[in-house]
């Protein structure tokens, strides 16, 4: 399966020699669930939205320093290509910013957060598990970073997962059983170090410094990325058999 990754960011440049890009990243996590995926990259920062939704058996958007309300030109095309995607029948993984636009782009609502940032290892309850994701823990935890939030889900969309810091921190679109989307607000692709390092980088900067010490101090204890790696996988074959049968 060729999963396109839509490119919404980059690592800060003083992180990029030690911990590489955001492409390589999600390679890297996605290949430990399925070593048969492949992928091709798009910049759709600067502007290159693939032409068709079919040049890909599936998409991806990463995140972004960029909020879904900025005044961005490459913004809309890409809400528009989402859109599109999902009526070729393409299935869709949003991550963080990719997950806040896909809300958008299909009805929905995100904002900055008056809940200011949440950074670090946050915890998050499944309040629906749909097969591909059966074996499910109670409760996940992931890296997160991100001060936007999804405030209002489109009407054909189910949450996954939430916690008191984030009401809509996983959705799917469509059938939940064999949806046309799935997106998550925290970061899954993030290692440990690559989380820490960034952190350490915005404190006091971006991320206000009691914030940093609580993401800080999260550090260490045990994640699920592969967990939600290995659901992503089980829903792209659950959507591609979806469509093949159709």
């Amino acid at each position: 399966m060729l999963i396109g990754i839509l490119e919404a960011g980059r690592v800060p440049e003083d992180l990029s020699p030690r911990h590489g890009d955001y492409p390589p990243m999600f390679e890297t996590w996605l290949r430990q669930a399925d070593p048969g995926f492949t992928f091709r990259a798009y910049a759709a920062l600067d502007g290159e939205i693939p032409a068709s939704p079919t040049e890909c058996d599936a998409w991806l958007v990463t995140g972004s320093k960029h909020g879904v309300y900025d005044d961005e030109p490459w913004i809309g095309p890409l809400k528009k290509f989402l859109r599109t995607a999902r009526a070729a029948g393409q299935p869709i993984i949003g991550i963080c910013f990719g997950h806040q636009l896909l809300a958008e782009a299909l009805g929905g609502r995100a904002v900055k957060s008056d809940k200011g940032w949440g950074a670090g290892v946050h915890d998050y309850q499944v309040v629906r598990r749909p097969g591909w994701m059966a074996g499910a823990p109670d409760n996940f935890s992931i890296h997160a970073m991100h001060q936007d939030q999804v405030t209002a889900i489109p009407e054909d969309a189910t949450v996954l997962a939430a916690s008191p810091f984030c009401e809509y921190a996983m959705l799917a679109y469509g059938d939940p059983e064999a949806p046309d989307a799935i997106s998550i607000q925290p970061h899954p692709e993030f290692t440990e170090g690559y989380a820490r390092d960034l952190v350490v980088m915005r404190s006091g900067v971006a991320l206000p410094p009691d914030r940093g010490a609580e993401a800080l101090a999260s550090f260490g204890r045990p994640v699920n990325q592969q967990d939600f790696a290995h659901w992503c996988a089980d829903f792209l074959r659950k959507t591609t058999t979806k469509r093949n049968a159709a």
